[in-house]
């Protein structure tokens, strides 16, 4: 810092004290030393001193040959001394000085002849240490070749934010030669980068001295105007030894590759994730329907704004179809997921519907081939064969739909259906990444599909043969109010095994039953069939309903080992009475007018099928207007409560005799059958009344 840039003291003066290091003059220690004619020392500065060893007072006046010089060098040394003085021809070199301790150094020299305004002529000699020299040197040949031949772009700004210095990698960065960045501001050299943002964070770092590192930047340079590339930068302040501001420096590397090579890879991250999150979510229960969902909800937001699971008709009615070249696709919508309310969702199907997709639709196309289908840019001509007709290709294109994939669903050789995928607010195409990772979902969801379909058909005939074999009306009865329900269970497994029946007998009598095939499935109701027949038939032969049980009881046994629980009661108006005989059952309920509900006390007996143990007929009164509730275990049993605390609860909702049967009935089924309780339900009530 010179005189007239030092801090100013109070009256203008210059501030004085001791200088710090401040530049390169500094780092290199460099002595001056002045001689006359004569070779004499005249002038010797602070520099001198520390270099050779000697005061001022010591050198000024000597011959700085003698003072400095070997004997052996003294010639050489006067020789020199007198062409520079002669010629007036400077001379540099390093040459081996004589330290005032007696150690010999290698200084560099550099020498010149001065003369002053009185025409006297004096020799100046700039000396530094040579060792000093000889590591900046090295120093500044190595910074200079790392920023010449590094592959990253250096630039220095000054504090102005314009470009001072330029190395090659940059010149190829940029697409410019280093004179026309030279000067210039950032945003005219890099007009397609954030300029805004990067001018904030040099700002920043100017102000802070904060460096920024390893930021990533994004965008375009002249050396390739249409191509988005990735650069990480680093800015750092440049500072003097004073710590005056000198600018920025900036670092610049492409890392566009392995930009590309982490989005990929956190792109397959991602769609092992979905496949994972698919592994768990499809396929959570065997309804159809749900699992449709649940794959309609993994593809979206992940794979597409709009996802769409349609089967063909065909398939979800159980049959095969292989369509033909001009055939068109019969198509069950199952299940429709957005991710916002948007056009898209009205152009598709709802769920349950049945449309007609003719042979020319992509959709078509996707089931028939069974090949995926892409359109990574959707064109206005493309929208026609996407949606079923011109009013939904319309609301596409309000949607702007701009990317649409199908792959088929197929499990087991068979073609179901297609998962049908748009995209309207991600603004990127579907890729063949994309068609991997749905054929993944498809392949897996088709599976669960698949595994519902035939369980949903099953339970169908499951239900078709268990509605079949029971009484659809109980028929009129003499003195008897009658009401019944039958509640499915909810899988196929567990369908079939519950039935009830009211049957007519001689002389105005009513036999009423309830029983329960232990076991499930289509098996179970085959045999609750075959169990209602033989009851049918033995109760019209008029029997002790403890004979008919141990008949009906040899009858099961027959039955390929099957069991069930049955109550038989029959019923006389006249006697006002009711003759039960219980085969393991859960005991019916009586209800009687300003009396509390109660559980009928009779011998439980054994299970039918057990074989060779008796059952017992109990008599209890059964006046007009009394009830008699009949219902299986599937009504009352639940995993969270103790068979007796359901029991009572049972007897708690029957405390209105005058209720009417059907309400009981529905408030019985909405009340106490628990949705954890997959069982089915039959349940049975007679009110008694009075004979006219």
């Amino acid at each position: 810092m010179s005189a007239a840039e030092a801090p100013a003291a109070q009256g203008g003066e210059p501030v004085r004290g001791p200088v710090r290091p401040s530049g390169l003059l500094d780092v290199l220690g460099v002595a001056s030393v002045v001689l006359d004619t004569d070779g004499r020392i005249v002038l010797w500065s602070p520099q001198a001193e520390e270099l050779f060893g000697y005061t001022a007072q010591e050198a000024l006046g000597e011959f700085a040959a003698r003072l400095m010089v070997h004997e052996r060098h003294l010639e050489l040394v006067g020789k020199l001394f007198a062409d520079v003085m002669r010629t007036g021809q400077s001379w540099a070199g390093g040459f081996p000085v004589r330290h005032k301790d007696g150690s010999t150094r290698l200084v560099e020299f550099r020498n010149m002849r001065l003369l002053d305004d009185r025409g006297d002529v004096y020799a100046l000699g700039l000396c530094a240490d040579q060792s000093t020299v000889r590591r900046l040197e090295q120093d500044v040949a190595l910074s200079e070749r790392m920023v010449r031949q590094s592959p990253s772009g250096l630039a220095v700004l000054d504090p102005q934010l314009r470009f001072v210095s330029v190395n090659p990698a940059l010149e190829r960065i940029n697409g410019l030669p280093a004179a026309e960045q030279v000067g210039r501001p950032l945003r005219e050299v890099v007009p397609l980068l954030e300029a805004d943002t990067l001018e904030a964070e040099a700002r920043r770092v100017l102000q802070s001295g904060v460096p920024l590192i390893d930021r990533p930047v994004v965008g375009r340079t002249p050396a390739d105007p249409e191509q988005d590339h990735t650069w990480s930068l680093s800015l750092y302040r440049l500072e003097d030894a004073l710590g005056n501001v000198l600018g920025v420096a900036a670092s610049l590397v492409d890392i566009t590759e392995q930009h590309r090579a982490s989005l990929e890879a956190e792109a397959a991250r991602r769609r092992l994730a979905v496949i994972a999150d698919a592994s768990t979510r499809i396929g959570t229960t065997l309804e159809l329907d749900r699992t449709a969902r649940e794959l309609a909800e993994v593809a979206v937001p992940e794979l597409a704004d709009v996802a769409a699971v349609d089967l063909l008709d065909a398939v979800v009615g159980g049959r095969r179809s292989a369509l033909g070249p001009a055939e068109p696709a019969v198509i069950r919508a199952l299940a429709v997921r957005p991710q916002d309310d948007s056009e898209a969702v009205r152009a598709a199907d709802p769920p349950g519907a049945i449309a007609r997709y003719e042979p020319d639709r992509l959709v078509t196309e996707c089931v028939r081939s069974a090949e995926a289908v892409l359109v990574q840019q959707v064109k206005d001509e493309d929208l026609p064969r996407i949606a079923r007709s011109a009013r939904a290709a319309e609301l596409l294109g309000r949607a702007g739909l701009h990317s649409y994939l199908a792959v088929p669903l197929i499990a087991r050789g068979e073609v179901l259906g297609a998962l049908d995928l748009k995209r309207t607010r991600n603004p990127a195409p579907f890729d063949e990444d994309d068609v991997v990772l749905a054929r993944e979902l498809a392949a897996r969801a088709a599976v669960q599909i698949d595994n519902a379909r035939w369980y949903q058909n099953a339970r169908n005939t499951a239900l078709t043969l268990q509605r079949s074999l029971l009484p659809s009306h109980p028929p009129v009865t003499t003195g008897l109010e009658v009401a019944s329900r039958y509640q499915p269970a909810g899988a196929t497994s567990e369908v079939g095994g519950d039935w009830f029946d009211v049957i007519p007998l001689e002389g105005g009598n009513t036999a009423l039953v309830v029983g329960d095939v232990m076991g499930s499935g289509i098996n179970a109701a085959a045999t609750m069939g075959r169990l209602r027949t033989a009851t049918t038939t033995l109760a019209a032969l008029d029997l002790d309903p403890a004979l008919l049980l141990e008949h009906l009881d040899k009858t099961t046994s027959a039955l390929d080992h099957s069991i069930a629980t049955c109550v038989y009661a029959v019923h006389d108006p006249y006697l006002r009475q009711c003759r039960i005989a219980n085969a393991g059952h859960l005991p019916p309920a009586r209800v009687r007018p300003g009396r509390p509900p109660e559980l009928l006390d009779l011998p439980t007996g054994v299970p039918l099928g057990v074989g060779g143990i008796g059952f017992s007929t109990v008599t209890v009164d059964f006046e007009p207007g009394d009830e008699l509730v009949f219902y299986t275990d599937g009504l009352v049993e639940t995993r969270r409560h103790s068979l007796d605390e359901r029991l009572d609860f049972l007897l708690s909702l029957l405390g209105d005799p005058g209720r009417p049967l059907e309400e009981t009935c529905d408030l019985l089924l909405r009340t106490l059958h628990h949705p954890d309780n997959h069982d089915d339900v039959a349940l049975l009530i007679a009110r008694s009344q009075q004979l006219t």
